[in-house]
């Protein structure tokens, strides 16, 4: 069963968050986990139209820190939280050499380790804090959870200081539908789609996943009913709360209800709400004690999703996959509206862009119009033509060594991965100098994992 998170006390300090760190991908998981206050998330991913049903207090039920209600941004595509305009710049520039008026926010899925990475940027841990680190729903970082992380960025080396790092589960509950040939499967009235670099934690896929099983998930919100999956496990969940993620439609304040997909979400026994209100488009996270019923939920606590920065020439990464696609100058990543007509396009040709692809932009986010004015947009995969990129970077040393052909490990010092490295030495795809033994220092590289094992395309001694 999933711990729920808790506050841990500032006394434990770099002890505790040495030990979270020191968890890692696939099965190789410790215990425990950190959760602690965010204030000054800025602008609330998703959709703004619709009326303002907060209630003040404290933000949401689950903890988050508020305020008095923003404003709807621009064109609706995001709204300013209330809880503030401050990014968590203002703890400093950490390890890497930059100011924090360069700091901003990246919200994507962990992509590697060895520190965090997340959409290419390499960020270490400038703080021995535990309350600045938000992790639920799993005992250590693993590959292909989501997360938010907050700090500055050098975009020369590709690598940044997290101040802050927030990770939340999107869903978790029993799946009702499977369509293999499509990719997708449906959980609590919502489909959520899959590519080849969802990481299969304890599966070796979607077509070991059966009906009724219980399952969580987290995943990038795409549109209303539409998410697309980054890791997917089934174990040690029985019993836990039901959770759901999505872009809200159809609020009715008179009932106070909305729909997350088909799934009719009912919040009127809360207290509080998120502190920038409600509203068609928003993303939001719910929590309920049951199980859905008769495509009904009883929410039992309700928060805002990722928020990004509103302090002024803050840079902004989202990796997300592009929905409202009328060019490179206008569409859509988890509800956000993005202007990439000035940035080069990576990974892919420009004339790949379109509905459906993931993609990470990187620009500055226009708290006035709400538009992310994108400086690069990286592809990270087309439908049906699979990753374009090496996705998973691991940094850190062997662990269990055998021989090249069983499974090992690569601890980091965020955590350990197992790892396969038979496909990159029988296509002779190592380089650097060194062998392969217990202790050596590598990076490996791949797209895929299966049940939990990452499978090595590149290795590189180091």
């Amino acid at each position: 069963m999933i711990r729920k998170h808790k506050l841990l006390r500032a006394g434990l300090g770099s002890l505790m968050l040495a030990f979270l760190l020191s968890c890692g991908g696939g099965s190789e998981v410790g215990s425990g986990s950190v959760s602690g206050s965010f204030t000054g998330d800025g602008i609330t991913l998703g959709g703004s139209s619709g009326g303002d049903n907060s209630t003040g207090g404290d933000g949401t039920s689950a903890g988050t820190s508020g305020g008095s209600a923003g404003t709807g941004g621009g064109d609706g595509s995001t709204s300013t939280a209330g809880n503030g305009t401050d990014d968590g710049s203002g703890v400093g520039s950490g390890g890497t050499g930059v100011s924090s008026a360069n700091a901003g926010t990246s919200v994507g899925s962990v992509d590697g380790m060895g520190s965090i990475i997340v959409g290419g940027i390499r960020y270490d841990i400038d703080h021995t804090d535990p309350a600045m680190v938000d992790l639920r729903d799993t005992a250590g970082w693993q590959l292909g959870v989501t997360v938010a992380v907050t700090g500055p960025v050098d975009a020369a080396t590709s690598t940044g200081t997290a101040l802050k790092l927030k990770s939340l589960a999107q869903l978790r509950g029993a799946v009702e539908a499977i369509d293999a040939t499509n990719g997708t499967f449906q959980l609590l009235g919502n489909n959520l789609s899959v590519d080849d670099e969802t990481v299969w934690a304890d599966l070796t896929g979607l077509t070991a996943l059966t009906m009724g099983t219980q399952v969580q998930v987290w995943a990038l919100p795409v549109a209303p009913g539409l998410l697309r999956a980054t890791r997917v496990q089934t174990q040690d969940i029985t019993g836990a709360t039901t959770l759901v993620t999505g872009m809200i439609s159809g609020l009715d304040l008179v009932s106070s209800t909305f729909q997350l997909g088909t799934l009719v979400v009912d919040y009127k026994q809360l207290t509080a709400l998120p502190s920038d209100g409600l509203a068609d488009g928003r993303i939001v996270r719910v929590e309920a004690a049951q199980a859905p019923s008769g495509g009904r939920l009883q929410a039992t606590a309700l928060e805002g999703w990722y928020a990004l920065p509103t302090v002024k020439d803050a840079r902004v990464q989202i990796e997300g996959v592009i929905t409202d696609f009328a060019s490179k100058g206008s569409f859509k990543l988890m509800g956000v509206a993005v202007d990439g007509s000035a940035a080069p396009v990576t990974g892919g040709q420009e004339s790949n862009l379109g509905n459906d692809v993931k993609v990470v932009a990187i620009g500055v986010l226009s708290p006035s119009s709400g538009v992310l004015e994108a400086s690069s947009i990286k592809i990270r995969h087309i439908p049906g033509g699979g990753a374009l990129t090496t996705y998973y970077d691991l940094h850190g040393t062997i662990e269990n060594y055998v021989s090249g052909s069983n499974i090992m490990r690569v601890r980091g010092s965020s955590g350990v991965q197992q790892v396969d490295v038979s496909a990159a030495l029988a296509n002779s795809s190592v380089s650097g100098t060194g062998e392969l033994k217990e202790g050596q220092k590598v990076r490996v590289q791949g797209t895929k994992i299966i049940k939990g094992v990452l499978q090595v395309t590149d290795l590189t001694y180091e």
